[in-house]
């Protein structure tokens, strides 16, 4: 036992000095990861920053005065053309000048004063239709916090209903909270499934695997020293990453390191022995590349990071169970976010530790076989 353990240890050591003892291979294990964290961080965000918006005032009063400086000062909206003419507003749009047009129609303060219902007509471009309603749904809360701070000035009665919002876990609703954290399950995947799925297929290209099978290792021991240097950097680049998310980003931790670490260590397993599989089956580091890229693509779009996996048809909600990725993904912002403990996300852990299982083992068989 322990001579076969000190085999493995051999092989773990010259793995990883294959691959840490180049310059080059350093920077790209590490550098990708943190610019694809930064790039996610900032550019892939549902939050509207300086919507650009104009206006046709009709009725010029105090109250539509009020009920603009609203928009003007909520930091999100941004006008850019006080229109005077309807045919203003097609043309506005059409040249993608806006993004919305607030109308206001005349008698809109007298209305108001009365105790009529005024309306104002809010036009979207709707060409890109996420953007679009969540604008829309912005302009509704400026429109409530006018129609309450109204009845207020004006001594009227204030509607017998009214919604107070609270949201837990991200307070300001933004995208990076949800976005990051996931990132962390994410690129540690992407790398540690291509670094895994490419360290047999160079050593078949560089006919150093020819020498592997005249040593005493036996093809589990192989296996097991390809895996453990491939868990180990991507421990690493994950730990890079929850850095860049709570030094830089400033998103708090609410859980426990130790629940987060256990719950990668698991997902790194089931990763390894996908990337096994996959370098099992490949003859050449082209083969390999073209077949990583081939698994990760659905297990990308089937993760639940962009899209929630409840509005998936129900055939793909229930492919989504054998991918790590939607497991890992899910379990990482818990324990993030919400502070969830080993037991809350041990229904994430044991598929983890199935698929890891399922994995392992193939890749075991189909090692021996290529090796007989």
């Amino acid at each position: 036992m322990m001579d076969s353990l000190l085999r493995i240890l051999a092989l773990t050591r010259k793995e990883l000095l294959a691959v840490l003892k180049d310059r080059s291979s350093r920077i790209s294990l590490f550098m990708p990861p943190l610019i694809q964290c930064f790039m996610y961080g900032y550019a892939a965000t549902y939050d509207l920053n300086n919507v650009p918006y104009a206006v046709l005032d009709r009725d010029h009063s105090i109250a539509s005065h009020d009920l603009l400086a609203k928009f003007d000062g909520s930091g999100v909206f941004e006008r850019v053309a006080d229109l005077v003419r309807q045919e203003d507003v097609s043309r506005l749009i059409e040249d993608r000048g806006a993004l919305l047009v607030i109308q206001v129609e005349r008698e809109f303060e007298r209305r108001l004063l009365s105790g009529q219902p005024a309306t104002i007509q809010v036009i979207a471009d709707g060409r890109n239709s996420n953007t679009a309603a969540t604008a829309t749904g912005y302009v509704n809360a400026l429109v409530e916090s006018f129609n309450a701070d109204w009845l207020a000035d004006n001594g009227l009665d204030p509607p017998p209903l009214r919604v107070t919002s609270r949201s837990w876990y991200n307070p300001n609703f933004e995208t990076r909270w949800h976005m990051v954290p996931g990132m962390i399950a994410t690129l540690t995947l992407l790398q540690t499934m291509m670094l895994t799925a490419l360290s047999v297929a160079r050593e078949r290209e560089q006919g150093t695997f020819d020498q592997l099978l005249v040593t005493p290792f036996s093809a589990s021991e192989i296996m097991a020293g390809k895996a453990l240097p491939s868990m180990l950097i991507g421990l690493g680049q994950a730990t890079l990453v929850l850095l860049v998310a709570q030094l830089w980003f400033r998103i708090p931790f609410a859980g426990s390191y130790v629940t987060l670490y256990l719950g990668l260590g698991t997902f790194l397993m089931a990763a390894v022995g996908i990337g096994l599989l996959v370098s099992a089956v490949s003859a050449t580091m082209q083969q390999a590349m073209l077949y990583t890229f081939i698994v990760l693509m659905p297990f990308m779009l089937l993760s639940g990071l962009t899209t929630p996996v409840s509005n998936m048809p129900k055939s793909l909600q229930y492919a989504t169970l054998v991918n790590p990725l939607r497991h890992a993904i899910t379990l990482v912002q818990r324990v993030y976010l919400e502070g969830a403990t080993l037991q809350v996300v041990m229904p994430y852990i044991i598929p983890l530790l199935l698929i890891g299982s399922v994995t392992l083992t193939g890749a075991a068989i189909l090692f021996r076989y290529r090796l007989n």
